[in-house]
């Protein structure tokens, strides 16, 4: 455990890449915090889906061991820091939200996302509509770049750091060209989201991603492909039918969702002949019928009375 301050220490739980931020830095992070001792959690920004906006040197008083932690962070790293109440809620704790007792050490999970450095400018919230917007357009290029040489991860952080210029609060205030605008950088950061996670096989996710697509725009063939394609692989097989289907529907000559839906077919005639030899199995071949032999004593009582019939025949023709 590294000691930063008398009361910040970090322990590293996965490293980052590169340079750590410097002050007046914008560093976009989530965490979870909890009152140290206790399974009293009171924050949760990745329950929330909305990562924190963090200014370093620029902090509220009570993210004062936070900031400490994420200084002494690099993009991607993810660490546990227990902070002492000094540099938290201090002495009188906090009654509304989020509660914290008086005096309560705190543990926090924290993921620095990514940041930008002092030169890049302003704050979100000091930023007009077309600036956050190109600076979202900014990471989601730079995505791309590491998609392209397979670092999945840093991809993902700047997808996640372009959707966070973003967030509900902004979007709820665009209307026509300008919601169009914002759309139009956010959505191909969800699906390029879904695309890594597909990627990493954390399909729960990827599906999540293109589903916040498919609430603004539900005839998104990239959407609902890969959604489907993460849902087959979960073995979801109706639920990703009916997705590729849809996608057919809008997009009738992809060869893809012929693919997939032809091996979704293969999959269940698979799956038909496996339970067809299992209950075979269980229950075992249908016994032949065989024909019942015949009891010997009847047969010998028709062959005798046969007899005496005929020797009967026979007396009656001699005295004739």
């Amino acid at each position: 455990m590294e000691v930063l301050h008398d009361k910040v220490k970090k322990q590293v739980i996965k490293e980052g890449h590169g340079k750590k931020p410097l002050k007046f830095a914008t560093c976009f992070v989530h965490y979870r915090a909890w009152v140290q001792g206790s399974s009293h959690k009171f924050e949760d920004t990745w329950q929330e889906q909305h990562p924190i906006e963090l200014v370093l040197g620029k902090e509220k008083k009570e993210m004062s061991g936070l900031g400490i932690g994420v200084v002494n962070m690099k993009s991607g790293e993810r660490a546990l820091l227990h902070v002492g109440w000094e540099l938290g809620y201090g002495k009188e704790g906090s009654f509304s939200f989020p509660n914290v007792p008086p005096m309560a050490d705190l543990v926090y999970e924290v993921e620095l996302i990514g940041f930008d450095d002092v030169k890049e400018g302003k704050a979100r919230s000091d930023m007009t509509v077309e600036e956050r917007i190109a600076a979202a357009d900014r990471r989601k290029i730079e995505g791309n770049e590491y998609f392209k040489e397979k670092k999945l991860e840093e991809a993902m952080q700047q997808y996640e750091m372009a959707i966070a210029y973003m967030g509900d609060d902004f979007m709820f205030q665009l209307f026509g060209k300008y919601r169009d605008m914002a759309l139009a950088v956010k959505n191909p950061c969800h699906l390029n989201m879904a695309a890594c996670l597909i990627k990493l096989n954390r399909f729960d996710e990827a599906i999540v991603q293109c589903s916040i697509v498919l609430s603004e725009d539900e005839s998104n063939v990239k959407a609902l492909f890969r959604r489907g394609k993460a849902k087959s692989e979960l073995g979801q097989t109706e639920s990703a039918r009916e997705d590729f289907l849809k996608a057919k529907k809008y997009s009738p000559e992809d060869k893809e969702i012929h693919r997939e839906l032809r091996l979704l077919a293969e999959q269940d005639k698979a799956l038909y002949q496996k339970q067809k030899e299992l209950y075979k199995g269980l229950f075992g071949p249908r016994p032949e019928v065989k024909p019942k032999k015949a009891n010997f004593l009847v047969v010998f009582w028709q062959w005798l009375v046969s007899l005496i019939r005929h020797l009967v025949r026979m007396f009656k023709r001699k005295n004739e």
